[in-house]
């Protein structure tokens, strides 16, 4: 019977991550694999990873992270922002890869039929410390630069055409929820995005001034709007299980050699989630 497994934050051209993309393989020839953004910041890198584990698994799904998102001076594809996704989505469809822009595939294996949501959703900066509560976007950008925390998205991710993340993450929403807003009631679901949909995760942040960078107050809700039976996300380098409102959340990331070699479990690649 098939199992449906997760990763996330594979972080490829890593050095000391590389190899371990050969621990992600299945149980069995019919397992389903999510893979939850950031495999790379290069085209190539992931497209060459994708097609190595859809090799192996009898679907994979993808989302974009920020990682893939970025425009770095080293990437061959210097595309900026919709237009890089776009790319991306086309690369994974010429590999049988799923992406959010393709029909949202069913995992029938279990009491009702979970339809599986990749998402990109983005985030606002509206995830901000008390400190910054109420305060102006600038505002709150400030405050985490005194703390020292600048993202590289602030860098490498372009929203070209939008004016700005904010108003990309804003069109991202609306794509989102219209096709959510179309699943039939009777599935339960299985939402996956690289951002956490939710805010809890955030609260083990060394610097919590980095949530700003991590998500959106819109989706807040959407575990249970949504009729979620797990919610699967990256990002945070921060691997775990935890819930909200009963739903569990799954946290999925390999994270880089520097975190995951001072894990008592060391790297974990892969998480399973179902098994039918």
């Amino acid at each position: 019977m098939p199992s449906l497994f997760a990763t996330s934050d594979l972080h490829v051209t890593h050095e000391g991550n590389a190899p371990i993309v050969d621990r992600v393989v299945p149980d069995a020839p019919e397992d389903w694999l999510l893979v939850v953004g950031d495999v790379a910041e290069r085209a190539s890198s992931i497209r060459d990873t994708l097609a190595t584990l859809r090799e192996r698994f009898a679907k994979v799904v993808w989302v974009p992270g920020n990682h893939e998102l970025w425009t770095t001076p080293k990437d061959e594809v210097q595309l900026r922002g919709q237009a890089r996704y776009e790319h991306l989505v086309e690369l994974c469809r010429s590999i049988d890869v799923l992406t959010p822009e393709d029909e949202y595939p069913v995992w029938e294996h279990g009491a009702r039929p979970l339809t599986i949501a990749p998402l990109f959703v983005l985030y606002d900066y509206s995830w901000r410390t008390p400190a910054a509560e109420g305060k102006s976007r600038e505002v709150a950008l400030a405050q985490a630069r005194e703390a020292g925390v600048v993202c590289t998205d602030e860098y490498f991710l372009h929203p070209d055409p939008y004016p700005s993340r904010q108003a990309w993450c804003a069109e991202r929403l609306k794509v989102s929820t219209d096709r959510l807003d179309a699943i039939p009631e009777d599935h339960g679901t299985i939402l996956m995005s690289h951002w956490p949909l939710h805010r809890h995760p955030t609260a083990p942040l060394y610097y919590p001034e980095f949530a700003l960078w991590c998500g959106t107050t819109e989706t807040e809700d959407w575990h249970l709007r949504y009729r979620a039976e797990l919610a699967v996300y990256g990002h945070l380098h921060i691997p775990r299980t935890t819930s909200a409102d009963g739903v569990r959340f799954e946290e999925v990331s390999l994270g880089y050699p520097r975190e995951w070699s001072r894990r008592a479990r060391g790297a974990v690649p892969i998480r399973k989630l179902l098994t039918a």
